[in-house]
């Protein structure tokens, strides 16, 4: 993330700005928050990715004023489904607790425990309540992370070395030892004048089964009205992105079939 292309795009009516550590890979977050500081506007941090993942130190998803973590099934912190929302403003969080349940003010839990006997709905609000099932799986995974996180990176050392010398393939996001990376992608970029249609057809022939993170937003339709400024480097790079089989329990057996299918359709 271009902190010179954010503060370009900064305008009176900026609230904040949202930081999405992709892949699990943390952003340069000091500026992005010397930044936001200056303007008067909040940092949101998208950590779906990163939960686990460090700059300089500190946790992605704590170095904003909101931090958000997905659950999902294929996530590093897989529950089956939800997430999670962390921010050190009592205020920000009881709001966000309002809006996740109706907007109600007291909660069935409460009206059971005595505390009340009836309840208001001051704001529009959503279900977006974890059940106590999943909060439970969330607790035992929650212990499993740093481990989990950790085999994540052994594989893509793996696949770095092996796939570095193949003409025309690249590995993004090496590191700069000052962060941690949670490492949930396993992604490769490839040449320009590629075709990855066709090179995706090729590992799927193989039996490897790959996936794109993701195609651009204002490519949907949903979003191509919406005025945006241009985004050349997300416009270059975006169509030649491959995601590579990854998971905690992949083995090194896998992994060497998944770069030997990649060399092959590469070449």
């Amino acid at each position: 993330l271009d902190v010179s292309s954010v503060e370009a795009a900064i305008t009176p009516a900026t609230r904040a700005i949202v930081v999405l550590h992709y892949g699990g890979h943390p952003c340069a977050m000091d500026e992005i928050v010397e930044l936001a500081a200056q303007h008067g506007i909040a940092v949101i941090e998208d950590a779906a990715h990163a939960p686990g993942a460090r700059w300089r130190g500190g946790m992605c998803g704590t170095l904003g004023d909101v931090g958000c973590f997905s659950f999902f099934s294929n996530k590093n912190l897989p529950v089956g489904e939800g997430g999670m929302v962390v921010t050190d403003s009592e205020a920000l969080a009881d709001r966000i607790r309002l809006l996740r349940s109706h907007g109600m003010t007291k909660l069935t839990w409460d009206r059971h425990r005595g505390h009340a006997h009836s309840y208001d709905v001051v704001v529009p609000g959503f279900n977006y309540r974890l059940d106590e099932i999943r909060a439970a799986i969330g607790l035992v995974q929650l212990r499993r992370l740093e481990e989990q996180n950790a085999a994540r990176a052994r594989l893509v050392a793996q696949y770095r070395a092996a796939l570095d010398g193949v003409a025309g393939i690249e590995m993004p996001f090496r590191g700069n030892g000052e962060s941690q990376s949670a490492h949930h992608l396993a992604v490769i970029v490839l040449p320009e004048e590629s075709r990855r249609v066709e090179f995706q057809s090729r590992l799927a022939e193989a039996g490897i089964q790959t996936s794109v993170h993701y195609p651009p937003i204002h490519s949907f339709s949903a979003y191509r009205t919406i005025t945006h400024r241009p985004l050349p480097v997300t416009d270059m790079v975006a169509p030649r992105l491959v995601t590579l089989p990854l998971y905690p329990h992949m083995g090194d057996d896998q992994v060497a079939a998944v770069v030997r299918a990649v060399v092959l359709a590469a070449s």
